[in-house]
């Protein structure tokens, strides 16, 4: 099974991250494993820049250039983020869906990338259904591609703008040392961290900035591999003792189109793993709520603490657009204090079955995830 198959039962198969020199192009951002501590910081000081200049300015800095957006996944937020992004910066923008493309007609990834080279794209953001595309398409085309979500793997911008999030609610400046900005903080993570490409990068990138990360969830949607991810992460399945011990507490949905073979019980769900009102006034009742939706009000979430005066949930949205300014900048234009990836050696991909109880959380399986 390659990296770009897609599958539609749950996988079987654990596939290696491909390594961060697998792209030709390092303003591509496949991973946030690609990015040093201070690229991030970088990345943040640009976002407010951007967001800050007054936006005729602004317009003038990718005045014309051409940037497409290959979406082969529904999508709300991230989709009109990065369009509203592009445009804002003044870049010529050209949607590509794969129900409304050659794509329908069985046009492969590849063909569909150079296709969008040869028509003058600089640059393309894509949205897949399989983990690993990314790093296929910036290979097969030699552009910078901004990864915006594939399969069960990683939403690198997804992670960048909950970060910008967290300091603007913490009160935290983005000007500290990277590897302090969010230290002495716990982000408790809950709910279906198995098919979870937030979760992911997430906690990829979170205990590199100083904080710690508890996953929170029955052993069906978080299977102990997740602590496989990195150090700074813990696995706590008692949700009120995780929200006791957070100061940002992030929640998930379940992703029923991937409960294929996997038996979740939604009423014990509900009554473990939801929040609700007096759950966090009970356990966390001076924690941010964060989720990177599409929310299920009454699954995970309850409207009360959605649109409580703990929740964050709009300020997400809000400083996506903002974020990935600066990611679409940053691919564009060389920017001075970029730190270009060192360079590691490649994995050799591996066919060997997952041992049943250590399914891939910590790996980029193939499959389909849904949601931005």
């Amino acid at each position: 099974m390659t990296a770009i198959q897609a599958i539609s039962e749950p996988p079987r198969v654990a596939l290696p991250v491909p390594p961060a020199t697998a792209h030709p192009c390092s303003r591509s951002l496949l991973s946030v494993t690609s990015l040093a501590v201070d690229d991030v910081s970088a990345i943040l000081r640009l976002a407010t820049e951007l967001e800050d200049q007054e936006p005729a300015a602004r317009a003038q800095r990718l005045a014309h250039r051409r940037v497409a957006l290959l979406f082969y996944e529904s999508s709300t937020r991230t989709r009109t983020s990065f369009e509203l992004a592009a445009k804002g910066l003044g870049a010529d923008t050209a949607l590509i869906s794969s129900q409304s493309s050659s794509i329908e007609k069985g046009e492969s990834l590849k063909d569909t990338g150079i296709t969008l080279r040869a028509l003058g794209a600089e640059c393309i953001i894509l949205r897949h259904l399989s983990s690993g595309a990314p790093y296929l398409l910036a290979k097969a085309t030699g552009l910078p591609v901004l990864n915006a979500g594939d399969g069960m793997h990683e939403h690198p911008s997804q992670a960048l703008l909950d970060v910008r999030t967290m300091l603007r609610a913490l009160g935290r400046s983005e000007n500290a040392p990277g590897e302090t900005l969010l230290q002495g903080i716990t982000v408790a993570i809950t709910g279906d961290i198995l098919h979870s490409r937030v979760a992911r990068s997430n906690a990829l990138l979170l205990p590199r900035l100083g904080a710690r990360v508890l996953l929170c969830g029955p052993p069906a949607l978080l299977p102990d591999a997740a602590l496989d991810l990195g150090p700074g992460i813990t696995i706590e399945r008692d949700f009120d003792r995780a929200l006791a011990r957070a100061q940002i507490v992030m929640m998930l949905r379940i992703q029923k189109e991937r409960l294929t073979g996997v038996h979740i019980d939604l009423d014990e769900y509900t009554t473990r793993y939801q929040l609700h009102g007096e759950r966090l006034r009970t356990s966390a009742p001076q924690a941010i709520v964060m989720h990177p939706g599409p929310m299920i009000r009454g699954l995970e979430i309850t409207s009360d603490v959605a649109d409580g005066p703990q929740s964050v949930i709009a300020e997400q949205v809000r400083n996506g657009v903002a974020i990935r300014m600066a990611l679409i900048h940053r691919a564009l234009i060389s920017e001075p204090g970029m730190t270009a990836p060192k360079a590691r050696p490649a994995k050799t991909p591996t066919s060997r079955k997952a041992s049943p109880g250590r399914k891939a959380a910590g790996k980029a399986p193939a499959g389909k995830a849904s949601g931005d």
